[in-house]
């Protein structure tokens, strides 16, 4: 088991062991919990907080179905600006 030290700006500097069994690399970006008196950092990627927003936005309705063709799209579109204006 490794340790570290936290330095006077509340730094670590993580071990080149735990870098390398964690494929980490500069400007990688880690989430860290801290629960039980822990602290865990997972390594997470710029895509994750992409599709967390996406699934956020489907849980709450904000997409829009498929379409067949382009035709399709700018009809829906112009039906949701309908239905907008009669609500502002």
């Amino acid at each position: 088991m490794a340790r570290v030290r936290v330095n006077e700006k509340y730094q670590v500097t993580l071990p080149a062991e735990l870098r390398e069994k964690a494929h980490l690399e500069v400007g990688d970006v880690l989430e860290a919990k801290a629960e039980g008196g822990k602290i865990t950092l997972t390594p997470k990627s710029v895509v994750d907080s992409d599709i967390e927003t996406a699934l956020e936005e489907i849980k709450a309705g904000k997409v829009s179905r498929p379409f067949t063709s382009a035709h399709a799209f700018i009809r829906a579109l112009r039906r949701d600006a309908r239905k907008l204006k009669k609500t502002s």
